[in-house]
């Protein structure tokens, strides 16, 4: 009999997780806080002072902005927002720009005084945005993920409650506890849950994320790692691995196609979700198995990355192909000891890859996360696996998650701080 609060929790989690987002997440988010301060000022800015976490410019320095003509940086993201002034839209928000928007952003940068500082405060996602007009000042303030508005000021007047767009429901979502989460329960909840009630997310995901992956491999995109895998080879591991990279070969370089996020990346979301769709697809699996698949897929690495946080020096993508490793394997019908090896085995493998900011390389990252996850499967099906005292590895999947909680974000805490330091030293192009 299953436990309908734990059941509640990881449905709500679904819902709080998988949400749709145009471009990278990081420069997306500081556009939605540009949208929010021009809509707020009501008229064009005349100046903007923005400060954000480390963490932020990391992933906002070298990544194409959608609808900006190849445009990239703070600078693009904020003139974008301001631009689009559509917050409602909240990670869509540049699906409301025009077709001309880069001669326009252009002319937003050249009229508007821009000074962009590092926040350090100690949390990493943080972003303040102050702006002037001719007749009001504001600003906005977003703490902890990518839309989570905490304060709005205009003209001295606290107006934060207008910006929110947040029902009960949605809020009640996002304060969720995910330390509760665990291996075992997120099974049975793939097991024995309604899948009507959250069919439509799933569905979403695999539509949003498939689509983002066959642009991928038909266009020219990055550096095409996608296509550099499916060149030499056409088996179902290879090309998990290739359509993942092909998303994020895509995403990186300004495709305006949407993605389903997770863990607030939309390069985790598709990578916890296309590889098992390639699985699922390949295996003549019906959509049900697919989703269920997908549940313990976006439920693992929401799992992983909760005791790591929004942003570090950890790769998310490693979270994301662990994750995808554990769906493939329920897949293929491993049960509970089936899926903690494959867990254990594949995050032993790559752990502790690092986080340089969002860019083309983030295909390659991909690849190798999914091939690290496969190869974990195919050790546990071969009834391999690694041990506790293993290096990070120790006894029981939740412990070893933990250990790399504690690795991501206590143990790599200055290796962050010096990637970023490297990365404000270097140019973006």
């Amino acid at each position: 009999m299953h436990n309908s609060s734990k059941f509640a929790l990881y449905e709500n989690i679904l819902r709080d997780e998988l949400r749709p987002a145009m471009g990278c997440t990081e420069p997306i988010a500081i556009a939605y806080a540009s949208s929010i301060l021009r809509h707020a000022l009501g008229e064009d800015a005349v100046a903007v002072d923005a400060g954000f976490s480390g963490n932020i410019i990391k992933n906002v320095k070298s990544v194409i902005v959608p609808m900006t003509n190849g445009g990239y940086g703070i600078d693009t993201a904020i003139c974008a927002g301001l631009l689009s002034a559509r917050p409602d839209l909240y990670l869509e928000v540049l699906t409301a720009l025009p077709e001309n928007a880069s001669k326009k952003i252009e002319k937003i940068k050249n009229s508007t005084q821009i000074n962009i500082s590092e926040i350090s405060s100690g949390c990493t996602f943080e972003l303040v945005i102050n702006g002037r007009s001719p007749s009001h000042s504001a600003m906005v303030k977003i703490v902890g993920e990518h839309t989570n508005v905490t304060e709005v000021i205009l003209d001295e007047n606290n107006v934060t409650e207008r910006y929110t767009y947040r029902s009960s429901e949605e809020v009640k979502q996002s304060s969720l506890d995910r330390s509760m989460m665990s291996v075992e329960d997120i099974l049975l909840f793939a097991d024995e849950c309604d899948i009507s009630s959250v069919a439509p997310l799933l569905q979403r995901q695999v539509e949003l994320n498939m689509a983002i992956a066959e642009e991928g491999l038909k266009g020219d995109w990055g550096a095409s790692i996608g296509k550099i895998l499916l060149s030499s080879d056409n088996s179902t591991p290879t090309r998990a691995r290739a359509y993942a990279a092909a998303g994020s070969d895509a995403r990186m370089s300004g495709c305006e196609l949407p993605v389903c996020i997770i863990s607030g990346s939309g390069n985790q979301g598709i990578t916890a979700s296309v590889p098992v769709v390639i699985y699922a697809k390949d295996g003549g699996y019906s959509e049900e198995a697919l989703l269920r698949a997908l549940i313990v897929s976006d439920l693992v690495t929401v799992h992983q990355k909760t005791g790591i946080g929004t942003l570090s020096a950890y790769c998310g993508a490693i979270s994301a192909g662990v994750g995808a490793a554990a769906g493939i394997c329920y897949l293929n019908g491993g049960d509970y000891r089936a899926v903690a090896h494959t867990i254990v085995n594949a995050v032993a493998i790559l752990s502790g890859t690092i986080c340089d900011g969002a860019k083309p390389s983030c295909a390659a990252k991909i690849a190798m996360a999914v091939e690290a996850g496969i190869l974990g499967y195919q050790m546990s099906r071969s009834d391999k696996q690694f041990y506790g005292g293993d290096g990070i590895v120790t006894k029981g999947v939740e412990n070893t998650i933990r250990n790399v909680g504690r690795l991501a974000k206590d143990g790599m805490s200055e290796t962050d701080r010096e990637i970023i330091k490297i990365m404000l030293e270097t140019s973006s192009k």
